[in-house]
């Protein structure tokens, strides 16, 4: 029987900790990708790729990735979701499948994105947080990393805070929100929230802000970094393991 082609909206939760990132490279064994069309081929017979919001790196977790996929497939979103999970490994989930307009594309159509990046800074280490948490073994000053984030909210020129090497039109970025919330347990938390993000941007950015809460750096210095548009001026790219993308916005 022939089905019509319909457009989905596939939402992600997946562990990055063993992932090389979302997309489909050459040599790389897993992705996020590569393991979504492998399902999607496996439960509908259909060889796609699909589009995903945002190319998290090797290492970078998610809550709610978005991608979104045209197939001739007889399947209801919910039975497809469950098909999916049936088959996908245990580090990757479908949270939600919905049926989407024809024309919607889960990258084009991203109009902001929620970041959370993690850190673990109590008097011991955590086991349980080993994957999740970058642990900082020194105390860090939370109010100082929280004023030298003020200085990244708003409209910038990041050249600063750009992966060595990559390319862009332009490195003019909008941060909408950069908060830094201490829980009593040792756990800090940064969530930065904009319209999108260069490569490593988020990490090196709170690789900087903890340069300033183990003192190294002032929380004016975070502003001078921004300024100087080189990205020697800022600071180390924080491990990719402690970030996670937590929402995407439409």
């Amino acid at each position: 029987m022939q089905h019509a082609v319909r457009t989905f909206r596939l939402t992600l939760e997946y562990d990055g900790t063993d992932l090389a990132g979302w997309q489909v490279q050459a040599g790389a064994t897993r992705t996020v990708q590569g393991e979504l069309n492998a399902a999607l081929a496996r439960v509908t017979g259909e060889v796609v790729s699909v589009v995903g919001a945002g190319r998290t790196d090797a290492g970078v977790h998610a809550e709610a990735q978005v991608a979104s996929v045209r197939l001739a497939t007889g399947f209801a979103p919910d039975a497809l979701r469950r098909a999916l999970n049936a088959v996908l490994p245990r580090d990757v989930a479908v949270r939600e499948v919905a049926e989407a307009p024809p024309d919607f594309h889960a990258l084009r159509d991203a109009r902001g994105k929620l970041y959370r990046y993690a850190v673990w800074n109590g008097a011991s280490r955590s086991p349980l947080r080993a994957r999740s948490h970058h642990t900082v073994a020194v105390r860090l000053d939370v109010d100082a990393m929280r004023e030298g984030a003020q200085a990244l909210v708003g409209r910038h020129d990041f050249t600063s805070f750009r992966a060595a090497g990559s390319e862009v039109l332009t490195s003019e970025r909008s941060v909408s929100r950069f908060d830094v919330e201490a829980r009593g347990d040792g756990e800090i938390l940064f969530w930065v929230a904009g319209e999108g993000f260069l490569r490593h941007m988020v990490r090196i950015a709170v690789g900087t802000l903890l340069e300033v809460g183990t003192g190294r750096r002032t929380p004016a210095g975070v502003a001078e970094a921004l300024a100087a548009c080189e990205r020697s001026a800022a600071g180390p790219t924080a491990p990719a393991r402690g970030l996670t993308l937590v929402r995407v916005d439409y």
